[in-house]
């Protein structure tokens, strides 16, 4: 006959075992995102995610950090779906086999911030190469994330255009954080610099301090993002299965639909433009 102590211990063991398989059913049932800190610091993630796990049970655990770094993350085998924004660095992902198949998901647009002052002039303008000339030849302090990341490659591409050397500028008005997109604006805020960011970032950020946006709707600002699944033929660990049912709940009237219901302070921030034949 049970004691009453061999008894509590065999039920807690039993409850323990259930735990454990439950825990691991839960584990089993999900999949590991690699992204970019745009989609997380905005709270598009926090919005989209939970109505993905509603309707499949498959919950997305996030890895956000600056573009260069989620692809290399993903190069290694470390996550099962890649989400960023630099379409040109996702193709040659796909096509050095570490990813199936790209698709576009969204997009918005990048905007440069800076301070109200504007010492270099540039507020409504709509060139963005020629506003950052404009910053240039005046050595306003601009912060730039310095990094990996989509919005560095973009600002770099802006740079090249206006034919200034920011590397020659480094340490002295043009300054690298080496940080998060949240990061560098709170640098900027806090130099009263120059900056460049995504638009939803920016609405998101409650720390603006002096800081406006000058200049937008140029279409080199367009910011686009695609969603990949890494390759399960090359990395043997990847949720295939897990990870397409995402690509595809993106990709589809519902998850386009989704994005496009996300605002702050009504403002709609993700644009929704899928192409189901993918790229």
């Amino acid at each position: 006959m049970l004691n009453r102590r061999t008894f509590v211990g065999l039920a807690t063991a039993v409850a323990l075992t259930a735990s454990s398989l439950l825990a691991a059913a839960n584990d089993a049932k999900s999949i590991l995102l690699q992204s970019t800190t745009s989609t997380a610091n905005s709270g598009l993630f926090d919005y989209l995610l939970p109505l993905f796990t509603e309707k499949t049970g498959i919950r997305v655990d996030v890895v956000a950090v600056g573009t260069g770094q989620a692809i290399k993350n993903a190069e290694n085998g470390d996550g099962d779906v890649l989400f960023v924004h630099a379409k040109a660095d996702e193709e040659a992902f796909v096509a050095a086999g570490h990813g199936v198949k790209r698709f576009d998901v969204m997009y918005n647009d990048f905007v440069v911030v800076g301070p109200k002052a504007d010492p270099a002039g540039v507020a409504g303008g709509r060139d963005a190469a020629a506003a950052l000339k404009a910053i240039a030849d005046v050595e306003a302090p601009f912060a730039s994330r310095g990094d990996d990341s989509g919005t560095y490659k973009a600002e770099l591409k802006l740079w090249q255009k206006a034919k200034v050397d920011v590397k020659a500028a480094s340490g002295g008005w043009y300054r690298e954080t080496g940080s998060g997109m949240g990061q560098t604006l709170n640098v900027a805020a806090g130099m009263g610099a120059y900056a460049l960011t995504d638009r939803a970032t920016w609405a998101a950020f409650e720390n603006k301090g002096d800081l406006a946006v000058l200049v937008e709707g140029d279409t080199a600002l367009f910011n686009q993002y695609g969603v990949i699944l890494v390759n399960p033929e090359k990395h043997p660990t990847v949720k295939a299965d897990l990870g397409q049912t995402f690509v595809d709940w993106l990709v589809s009237k519902e998850g386009q639909a989704a994005i496009a219901g996300f605002t702050i302070g009504g403002e709609q921030l993700f644009y929704p433009n899928a192409t189901p034949s993918g790229s």
